[in-house]
């Protein structure tokens, strides 16, 4: 952000950030309500705009425009979560009832005479007979035809207050009861001694159904009073606006909104708030939404707490935190008072940039302003430690807040359960859904959507399908979220018939699948081999308007990778998503075609060209590979015949990423001296990932180096990848054992990390430590596998332990365990001969000046990384 701008005033420099409003609040519903208006005059600014993620040019123009006006109350936006009651300014309420031709333009005083003479015996308020009438109409039963209208007949006499009429249709749709709200309305607008209220039946009409959700119903609301000549006001069109606001369907707000002024009714502060909240609720961007407030200024509207507090909101929305920040220190400089919606929805905007220590401090500040925090911005907290993987930090505020007085809610509960479930500490988990029911507040769907997706990441299949019984028999209706993390979990276990079972229950509830629930069916499909099934999904989704994303591309290339072959050349042709056989879209996919079509057995390549094909079609669509993408070309590559393919391959892999592919490249070529310190930096940026990608990351690198000779460099990346805490619990050791773990890691990373451990044995027993009575090694077959008798991790340990005549042998009662006496090992060791075996040596490559380019800045000295290990 540049500073100095004209648009900041020193005061507005030094000021702190914080602010909340019409934002989704970790789960929270938004809510934007009445703000105090300031007298102040106004300024104008742009946003940043983004190069690379980065912040660049004049963050805020000097030019200063001046407003004259007063402000006015705004309506509120209420959804479900954390509400505040909305409420209409009474001189908005009274210029509800202007009739079009005035178009909001004349005075209050002239629209006073149209009501001179009318009894005004409970002026700017419902009369009593009004709520009784509302108390029969919502406790009559359902029936067809107009009951409500019926109702209103008999009440119609004794409905003298001035709101009497207006307060109906809101205490109906505040009630939920918008078709009885719908047929009192129709009524009302077919009563003549009504015609001054029409317009304002109208606007409320329309504002209630689309607070409920039913826009079509209030655009059609809308159109017949435009029809009628009632519906051409300031109010009503400020009603649609919200009504799509409120559904994110910012494009028909806007359109709404320049009709409007096409059609000579001048917006006011009212509609302004709204259609600035459309923008933030519709994802439009901050530069759209400054536009508007820049024109508010210039009509001579002044912005009041709403109007910052829904700029704050397109921040937000944007994860625009530092943006966010900088509105706040105008609405400080300009004197309007913040409140609870401000700090909460400017905490959102930090928490989703991931600054948890900036939204600690905004959080301190606002008791200083005597603004005390409430359940939002607990949970608002919570949530961001828990996306940012604080979870202790997560659970210490949950407790904080119980502390403080301030009771959890439903969202506070369903984001501990979350948190919990992540940890893994489903004790806990369950604990606290207890304490939610033990509250009044029983477990929804996304409280049995975090419990099924966690259960299912750790494996536990059969509670996550118990649960899924359990939520249907409470009567609870599973969304696609619901159906997404269960079609997950059974792919990750491989059981792909109960994967398609769910997908076969999901499309009879009628539901419409998304990206995420597409791409878990097809990662199940390519996980069983099941490759063209996979694509018939890709071409299913495609067809009904679903674009892939990069999960579903990775799923599809480490499948093609990992296959290897498809039966022959003409059928990969019918089955890849892009023929490159035919169809070549760039230098780099051609060279790599021709390279591995011209040798002697092409069908063996035909797996490793779709993968190629399917990683040239994500580029195409813009998708940038990632890390998973990374490791399933270097799956790829281990599927490769020859050196020299995986060298081709990954060589033109450095067209799309130099850096990372480039540093795969060098290891595969046996120059770690030029790529090492390169490559621990990229080490460094994948143990700021996930468990399961640095993983999968080391797998496929350890397996594609070990499967081509070079069998030191696997090993440095295995040291590498345990000193970062990957496979964390790989080595374990007790008084009594002392064990290796390999069932995590695939082919060539269990052969290199078994080098690397018995290593660190000999190392104990030349120093004079004795071993335990037992040593051991799990292979990951046993009597928990899924193919039983089947595991190549097993067999080729047991090979290499062969080779080197280690004295391990397969255990007594589990077969996925090789087993063998301390002291055995011991002397194992001891011999001088053993030492040879354990030192790996990478394959000698012959020279080739065209693998050898590296960009610049990758020469670099070679980091010793086996001295701990090695003697």
């Amino acid at each position: 952000m540049a500073s100095g701008a004209g648009f900041l005033s020193a005061e507005a420099k030094a000021a702190s950030a914080a602010a909340g409003v019409g934002v989704v609040v970790g789960g929270h519903g938004s809510a934007a309500l009445k703000g105090a208006a300031s007298s102040s005059r106004g300024g104008r600014w742009r946003p940043t705009t983004r190069q690379g993620g980065q912040h660049s040019g004049d963050a805020w123009v000097a030019q200063r425009v001046a407003v004259a006006g007063s402000g006015r109350a705004g309506w509120g936006h209420q959804q479900p979560g954390h509400q505040q009651q909305s409420q209409t300014a009474s001189a908005a309420t009274t210029a509800g009832g202007l009739n079009a031709e005035f178009c909001g333009r004349r005075s209050t005083r002239l629209v006073s005479k149209f009501h001179h003479g009318r009894q005004k015996l409970y002026m700017g308020k419902h009369s009593p007979e009004a709520d009784m009438a509302a108390q029969e109409i919502l406790s009559a039963p359902s029936m067809s035809g107009n009951s409500t209208a019926l109702l209103l007949e008999k009440w119609s006499h004794q409905l003298v207050g001035l709101e009497d009429f207006p307060y109906l249709l809101r205490e109906l749709g505040n009630r939920g009861e918008w078709e009885r709200a719908l047929q009192g309305y129709e009524w009302m607008v077919q009563q003549g001694h009504l015609r001054s209220e029409w317009s304002k039946l109208a606007s409320i009409m329309i504002s209630t159904l689309g607070r409920l959700g039913k826009v079509e119903i209030a655009l059609d609301v809308f159109n017949r009073a435009q029809k009628a000549g009632f519906g051409n006001n300031v109010y009503a069109y400020s009603a649609m606006v919200s009504a799509y606001g409120r559904s994110g369907r910012c494009r028909e707000a806007l359109k709404v909104f320049q009709a409007m002024k096409k059609a000579g009714c001048k917006p006011n502060l009212i509609t302004y708030n709204t259609i600035i909240d459309a923008c933030g609720k519709g994802g439009v961007d901050l530069k759209k939404a400054l536009d508007i407030f820049e024109e508010m200024q210039k009509e001579g509207v002044e912005p009041d707490r709403i109007t910052f507090n829904s700029l704050i909101a397109v921040c937000s929305r944007g994860s625009l935190w530092e943006d966010s920040q900088r509105v706040f220190a105008e609405m400080q400089r300009r004197g309007i008072e913040q409140d609870i919606f401000t700090y909460n929805t400017l905490i959102d905007a930090v928490c989703k940039g991931g600054q948890m220590e900036l939204a600690a401090s905004i959080m301190s500040s606002m008791r200083l302003k005597n603004i005390s925090p409430n359940v939002v911005t607990y949970s608002t907290m919570i949530d961001g430690y828990g996306k940012l993987g604080c979870f202790e930090e997560a659970i210490g505020l949950y407790h904080d807040m119980k502390e403080s007085g301030v009771r959890p809610d439903r969202v506070s509960y369903n984001t501990l359960i979350d948190i919990y479930a992540k940890l893994g500490r489903f004790d806990d988990a369950l604990t606290a859904c207890k304490d939610m029911e033990r509250v009044g507040l029983k477990a929804d769907v996304v409280t049995y959507n975090a419990l099924i997706d966690a259960y299912g990441k750790q494996g536990k299949y059969k509670d996550a399908a118990g649960l899924f019984d359990k939520m249907k028999a409470e009567g609870l209706v599973p969304n696609v979220l619901t159906y997404s993390a269960l079609i997950d979990a059974y792919s990750k276990a491989g059981m792909h018939q109960d994967a398609t079972s769910i997908f076969v229950e999901f499309k009879r509830a009628g539901l419409k699948p998304d990206v995420v629930l597409y791409s878990s069916l097809i990662d199940s499909c390519c996980k069983c081999g099941l490759v063209e099934d996979a694509v018939v999904l890709l071409q299913e989704m495609t067809q009904a308007g679903i674009q892939p994303n990069i999960v579903t591309y990775n799923s599809l290339i480490d499948a093609y990778g990992r296959n290897g072959q498809v039966d022959n050349v003409e059928a990969a042709k019918g089955n890849m998503p892009i023929n490159v056989f035919n169809k070549v879209g760039d230098r780099s996919t051609e060279i790599i075609c021709k390279t591995l079509t011209s040798q002697q057995n092409a069908n063996d390549h035909t797996g490793v060209l779709a993968a190629v094909s399917v990683f040239h079609e994500m580029q195409q669509f813009g998708l940038k590979p990632n890390v998973v993408t990374f490791s399933a070309i270097l799956n790829a590559c281990s599927r490769c015949s020859s050196l020299q393919e995986a060298s081709v391959l990954l060589e033109q892999m450095r067209f799309f990423d130099s850096w990372v592919y480039g540093i795969a490249h060098g290891l595969l070529m046996g120059l770690r001296e030029h790529v090492w310190v390169e490559a621990q930096r990229l080490f460094d940026e994948i143990a700021r990932m996930d468990y399961a990608t640095g993983a999968a990351f080391y797998n496929a690198l350890t397996d594609v180096l070990w499967h081509f000779g070079q069998r030191q460099g696997a090993q440095e990346v295995v040291v590498a990848a345990k000193r970062r805490q990957v496979w964390e619990n790989a080595w374990w050791r007790s008084e009594q054992q002392f064990c290796l773990d390999l069932h995590l890691m695939s082919v060539g990373a269990a052969q290199a990390m078994l080098h690397v451990w018995l290593l660190d044995l000999r190392a104990l027993v030349w120093d004079g430590h004795a071993l335990p009575r037992v040593l051991s090694i799990l292979t990951g077959w046993g009597k928990h596998s899924k193919v039983a008798g089947f595991s190549t991790v097993k067999r080729a340990v047991e090979s290499r332990l062969l080779e080197i005549k280690a004295p391990f042998q397969v255990g007594r009662y589990n077969e996925g365990r090789l087993v063998c006496a301390g002291h055995i090992v011991r002397a194992w060791l001891g011999d001088p001969r053993t030492s040879k075996l354990l030192m790996l040596q990478d394959a000698i490559i012959k020279s080739n000046p065209q693998w050898n380019r590296f960009p610049d800045g990758f020469l670099s000295l070679k980091e010793p990384l086996l001295a701990d290990v090695a003697t």
